[in-house]
């Protein structure tokens, strides 16, 4: 089976961000950027299934620019098999982003395209239900662990409460959460094999953006901590100043 999956370079989350001098997006300078963590999760689902299956090939493909390239680098040493990048301008509007993603698997066979649940910056959890839209495909989100058995994709999404199966036919999307997809290290074999691995690099067919970042500000400073006593007559204390001073009981 051959398998696409959607990735996406964020700053890496331990990565302290500072606003640029515009104050609409962040200073890039000193930034540790990586593949968001969900889409690690797709990755690893994609090569498990292709190793399932013995057969296929897995395809990683990423909106963005010429540095983009060390994510596409990073999944081919987990594995994939080869890489194509879009070559555009990486958009907050999620629909411009499916769009330009939509032409470029329009000319693949590829029944099944994975994508991480949401991207580790935006939060926006938008473009897969968009890519699926636009290409007329069944979709499940937020999926922990899926098979694939013929034509079928089987599903498995945490939901309140308990889980939930859903059957999808394939060709159909996935957005794959935190689940039995624990990304594998990569090792010195494969980083050395990703740099023979082909990676294509296309100009992408973006649409103009309709939404934009007015302004970015860091969270305000937390108020310093206070030790209210130890042990347990520190109880009766720290019962009073919730009541009192923080009216919250």
């Amino acid at each position: 089976m051959n398998i696409i999956v959607c990735v996406k370079r964020v700053p890496d989350t331990e990565t302290r961000i500072r606003i640029g001098p515009g104050g609409t997006n962040i200073d890039p300078d000193g930034v540790k950027y990586v593949v968001s963590p969900y889409d690690e999760f797709a990755v690893e689902a994609a090569l498990r299934t292709k190793e399932g299956a013995e057969a296929g090939e897995v395809t990683v493909v990423t909106l963005g620019d010429t540095a983009s390239q060390e994510a596409l680098r990073s999944s081919l040493a987990m594995g994939a098999d080869r890489a194509v990048l879009l070559e555009g301008e990486v958009t907050p509007d999620g629909l411009a982003t499916a769009r330009a993603l939509a032409a470029e698997i329009r000319e693949h066979d590829a029944p099944l395209v994975l994508l991480g649940v949401k991207a580790a910056d935006d939060d926006q959890q938008q473009v897969g239900p968009m890519l699926a839209e636009l290409l007329g495909r069944p979709c499940a989100t937020a999926v922990s662990n899926f098979s694939v058995e013929g034509d079928t994709v089987t599903c498995t999404r945490e939901v309140e409460g308990g889980r939930e199966t859903v059957k999808l036919s394939l060709p159909a999307i996935l957005t794959v959460t935190k689940g039995e997809f624990e990304p594998r290290y990569a090792s010195l074999k494969g980083i050395m094999a990703a740099k023979r691995k082909p990676l294509e690099t296309k100009p992408a067919q973006v649409a103009e953006s309709r939404l934009r970042v007015e302004s970015m500000e860091l969270p305000p400073e937390r108020d310093a901590g206070r030790i209210v006593g130890e042990g347990p007559d520190a109880a009766t204390e720290l019962v009073r100043l919730l009541r009192e001073e923080a009216n919250v009981l």
